[in-house]
């Protein structure tokens, strides 16, 4: 899967990914509804050193979207991008839906599914974490 290519809505920005995307889930923390205006959003981790801005550098904004960590996404139309964990400097998380083959990295859980929108369970019979994978067990 190394060379994934993607980029936002209005073709400003364009990454490619030097290796193989991991960790790929969903994540339903208010935050990430309020970033893609959905009730979750789909996202794998990559080392930072291989996601590989090809353009759109002078494009891209970032905000302090908690106190872990920052979000970047494309000035232009608006595509959320990535997010950051600042206690995890060496990885980022990126938007599946950013990717032109997002097909190739389907999630494999879902994390803050205690926060889910009440009217959006999830139809898939992934694993659920009321909080991250790491603080809980799965939910049944």
């Amino acid at each position: 899967m190394a060379g994934l290519a993607g980029g936002c809505a209005c073709g400003a920005v364009r990454f490619r990914l030097l290796s193989e995307p991991h960790g790929a889930g969903w994540c339903h923390c208010r935050i990430c509804q309020l970033n893609s205006g959905s009730p979750a959003m789909a996202f794998a981790t990559i080392p930072v050193a291989d996601y590989h801005l090809e353009q759109g550098g002078d494009r891209i904004g970032r905000f302090a979207s908690s106190s872990f960590g920052h979000r970047e996404f494309c000035t232009a139309c608006g595509t959320p991008l990535l997010m950051q964990d600042h206690g995890s400097p060496d990885t980022l998380e990126f938007s599946i839906a950013t990717l032109d083959e997002p097909d190739r990295v389907p999630p494999a859980f879902h994390i803050f599914y205690e926060s889910r929108i009440g009217w959006a369970d999830a139809g898939d019979a992934l694993p659920r974490y009321a909080r991250f994978r790491r603080d809980s067990e799965p939910m049944a």
